[in-house]
């Protein structure tokens, strides 16, 4: 499979000369199975690009699974061009929600006055087949999902295909147990020897003391479970809106820091837009 970020940045798109090594747009991945399956996860500002490019490709059958309904998680989907044409079709997995939420969501996120064009007059073909919250699959690949620790709830997932295994917990807080979150044990558990681990990763230790229970981790609380776990590549994810490209190089090499210290091989970095990462 093959992972390519269109978006890492947490809470809010950003602009500017500060931001431009992490790129400035919100959370949206895009996963090319080996039979070509294209599966879009969230649909942050990061969609919109990715949208061009699929039209650009010619590639107009996707599927679509969403971590949580977070304002910054949805909020690029009514810029994501595809949906305007009829020979779109679009499958939309119900995680993590189930019954007809994810379709209400986005239905409000296009409702007037917030957008001018409403879902209904979307002409793309958009189906809402049942899945989760058990294993399931879409062609080749095979998708667990996880309760995350966040507020209102989400998944997490794990993406396996031909031995290879992708882990993607995005907005999960390890220090401390929302309501139907799990404890970090069983994040380690499920992302043990991961070939690819992306976790939340937003505050520094001192930015945590004043923002804990809103939902995201440290980075060094993400370093520690991705050192347990012994996964291969981490990614730094979730990034803070008011974190500059050099602030984000500070904190990956405080973490390059410690596993060369330690003699860990992991590598590790802060996910960046355009980022592709094969397995």
């Amino acid at each position: 499979m093959r992972i390519t970020c269109w978006g890492s940045r947490g809470s809010t798109p950003v602009s500017g000369k500060a931001y431009l090594k992490y790129g400035g747009d919100t959370a949206c991945l895009e996963i090319r199975s080996s039979e070509d399956e294209i599966i879009i996860i969230d649909a942050g500002t990061g969609i919109r690009r990715l949208g061009n490019s699929l039209m650009d490709q010619k590639r107009y059958a996707y599927h679509m699974i969403f971590t949580h309904a977070h304002w910054d998680h949805v909020m690029g989907f009514p810029f994501f061009k595809p949906i305007f044409y009829g020979r779109t079709h679009l499958t939309i997995h119900k995680c993590p929600f189930h019954t007809d939420f994810v379709e209400k969501m986005l239905n409000k996120v296009m409702s007037p006055p917030s957008f001018p064009v409403k879902y209904s007059e979307i002409k793309a073909s958009i189906a809402y087949p049942d899945a989760c919250p058990e294993i399931f699959s879409i062609g080749s690949l095979t998708i667990e999902p996880i309760p995350l620790s966040h507020p209102n709830g989400g998944a997490g997932y794990k993406f396996t295909e031909n031995g290879k295994s992708f882990v993607y917990l995005t907005d999960n807080e390890l220090g401390f147990q929302h309501g139907g979150g799990l404890v970090p044990d069983d994040y380690l558990e499920f992302a043990r020897g991961a070939d690819l681990f992306i976790h939340d990763a937003e505050y520094t230790e001192e930015e945590y003391k004043e923002t804990i229970e809103w939902g995201h981790s440290t980075y060094t609380q993400a370093l520690d479970l991705a050192i347990k776990a012994e996964v291969k590549q981490f990614g730094l994810f979730h990034l803070n809106q008011d974190r500059s490209d050099d602030g984000m190089d500070a904190i990956v090499a405080k973490c390059r820091e410690r596993l060369k210290k330690e003699k860990i091989g992991m590598d590790c970095f802060a996910v960046a837009a355009d980022d592709t990462f094969q397995l």
